[in-house]
């Protein structure tokens, strides 16, 4: 992700999310060059979404991550959680996080078939909705058996298309 996406990023990011971030808060995050990754999904030369990592130590958290309206089910998510991964394991982490919407169970189950789980519940996370957020975790990324998932959904996905 560079500035000059930030026009077609703030569209995502308002067409998907009650509480956007600002276009301050991505500059903020694209200067913060060490302990993060921002990246978009191109279909042709259309952005159809993007993600954001931070790293600790051997730990990756999922900053953001979003898909236009019209081109979510069709597998953009998948990509995009693809390369998370792989940038997570690229990094060192041992471990990758994120929160999600207690109500959004589409982004839930791609995040389930990524070996995410809910640890816990963080009350009131979103501000305007009053909403609370899953904490999730997939750990072992950098395992043999994590390899084979993520593996078998590349295979899943490259017979769908």
């Amino acid at each position: 992700m560079r500035r000059r996406d930030l026009r077609r990023v703030m569209a995502i990011e308002q067409m998907v999310f009650p509480e956007p971030w600002t276009q301050g808060v991505f500059v903020s995050e694209l200067s913060l060059r060490k302990g993060r990754a921002y990246r978009v999904a191109r279909l042709g030369r259309e952005m159809v979404g993007y993600v954001g990592l931070m790293f600790v130590e051997d730990e990756a958290h999922v900053t953001t991550v979003a898909v236009a309206r019209e081109h979510q089910g069709r597998g953009v998510g998948t990509q995009i959680m693809l390369g998370a991964v792989r940038i997570a394991l690229e990094e060192g982490s041992r471990r990758i996080s994120l929160e999600v919407a207690v109500g959004n169970e589409r982004a839930q189950a791609l995040y389930r078939r990524f070996g995410f789980a809910p640890v816990g519940i963080r009350k009131g996370y979103y501000q305007l909705t009053g909403e609370d957020a899953y904490v999730m975790w997939a750990y072992d990324i950098h395992t043999p058996a994590y390899a084979e998932r993520i593996a078998r959904i590349e295979e899943e996905e490259a017979q769908r298309t």
